[in-house]
């Protein structure tokens, strides 16, 4: 998570680069051509060419020097004299790109000397107050996220310092506990609340005992770190990361290739909100035909549980009675999966219910669920709280993904798996999970709906 944030805040640093340096450039170009001095002009190609030319100048050489990646936590003499510099590179590449342009008027001194001075006050104010504004974007926009720290009193309250005081993202400690206590307490924190992550500050000669409860997080997914240079083997993809002055070593059980779930991301909001334009003319045919023939209402919503267990509403086309839910108890029994409730010949399913679900045309409102950040396109089914309180540990893994409309079990004979044969293709799917995958799951996904294979 905080590499990740940091890759965003470096992103927001560039893109602010580009835009500070067009806005330099333009109002020096703006000063200068009101100046009773001699005539300075450029024409609209070489202009545009300039401009588009400075951006990436200056973002290229932030990126050379490192700038972005201590501007949240760099004294003010570094970035005043980083500044300086990559202004002054940057003044000097536009000189030597004017004469590849043969520009009919040369640029002026004037001009040049008016550029670099907007361009530095401009670039020095903004990381001036970046820090600040980072906070404020994490704070206003980025989700809490939930941490659970382990150690002596004195470490995790130093720890807890660090973290939440040391750096502008947002962190919320869930719970500060002892060695002794973590054994009992985290499997209990784990299933009673939401846990993004665990951090193990503790002495390296008590990491093996520790091991269990590293096993045990492993075994759900949930990703852990310790904040020493020694650590015991968990299945998980290792990373060395640091927040502030805390040093930390993370173990993944789940996909933590940050660039590739932004690219899933935007992928996802692309997607959904065109799905919902198109389909629009079919949902309100959809909506009247469920009106006219089954009493109750058009939605039906349910609580599910999301990314590492967080709980959100899920919506449907309402394909059952109105009163499917009092009348579950009474057909418990006829269970055809032990945990996940399933019935082929659910008796409370209406006649245009049956025809919604066997094309999956139920699930279509789920694409607000994926424009709320609830849902992805492709991930794990997302379940229910009474479900996710009978899974095994290993069953919790599947929680570590974002759920979406479908998956591995959509290809493998959807509703005709078995409960483990579910559990283990969306545990395939985290483990083997690249964009790639993605692509080839929704494409192969396309014809299994249309046909209606294995639904039920």
């Amino acid at each position: 998570m905080f590499s990740y944030q940091r890759k965003r805040v470096r992103l927001l640093f560039a893109v602010a680069d580009a835009l500070l340096t067009a806005v330099a450039f333009e109002s020096a170009y703006l000063t200068r051509t009101r100046l009773d001095l001699t005539l300075f002009y450029l024409n609209n190609r070489p202009h545009l060419l300039l401009v588009c030319y400075c951006m990436i100048v200056w973002v290229a050489l932030g990126s050379q020097q490192r700038v972005y990646e201590y501007l949240d936590s760099a004294k003010t003499p570094r970035v005043l004299a980083q500044t300086f510099r990559q202004c002054l590179f940057g003044g000097t590449l536009v000189v030597l790109m004017q004469y590849l342009l043969h520009l009919e008027h040369p640029l002026s001194r004037t001009f040049l000397g008016l550029f670099f001075t907007y361009n530095f006050l401009l670039l020095a104010l903004f990381r001036w107050q970046s820090p600040r504004l980072i906070g404020a974007f994490q704070r206003g926009f980025g989700t809490p996220y939930h941490l659970v720290l382990v150690g002596s009193p004195e470490k995790t309250a130093k720890l807890e310092q660090q973290l939440c005081h040391g750096s502008p993202f947002r962190m919320q400690i869930s719970d500060r506990l002892t060695e002794e206590e973590c054994y009992d307490r985290i499997p209990a924190l784990l299933r009673q609340r939401v846990i993004d992550e665990v951090i193990f500050d503790v002495e390296s000669n008590r990491l093996s005992a520790l091991e269990p409860v590293f096993l045990h997080c492993d075994e759900e997914g949930v990703r852990t770190r310790i904040a020493i240079d020694f650590f015991p083997h968990v299945n998980s993809e290792i990373t060395l990361d640091r927040v502030g002055d805390a040093p930390l070593l993370t173990f993944s059980a789940a996909p933590f290739d940050e660039l590739s779930l932004l690219t899933k991301r935007l992928f996802d909001l692309l997607a959904a909100s065109v799905a919902l334009i198109v389909t629009g003319p079919v949902i309100a045919v959809i909506v009247a035909l469920i009106k006219l023939t089954s009493p109750g209402p058009i939605i039906y919503s349910q609580t599910r549980c999301g990314l590492n267990g967080r709980r959100f509403t899920l919506y449907k086309f309402r394909s059952m009675v109105a009163n499917a839910d009092e009348l579950k108890d009474d057909l418990e029994h006829l269970s055809e999966r032990d945990i996940a409730f399933k019935l082929a010949r659910d008796p409370r399913v209406t006649p245009i219910g049956r025809f919604l679900r066997k094309y999956s045309i139920d699930e279509w409102p789920q694409f607000y669920n994926i424009l709320r950040g609830d849902m992805s396109l492709v991930g794990p089914r997302p379940p229910i709280p009474s479900e996710v309180e009978r899974y095994a540990p290993w069953h919790k893994r599947r929680l570590r993904m974002r759920p979406g409309l479908t998956c591995l079990w959509v290809l493998m004979g959807r509703d005709r798996l078995d409960f483990n044969s579910w559990m283990q293709s969306d545990i395939t799917y985290i483990e083997n999970w690249s964009l790639k995958l993605d692509c080839t799951i929704m494409l192969k996904t396309i014809p299994h709906v249309l046909a209606g294979k294995g639904a039920h």
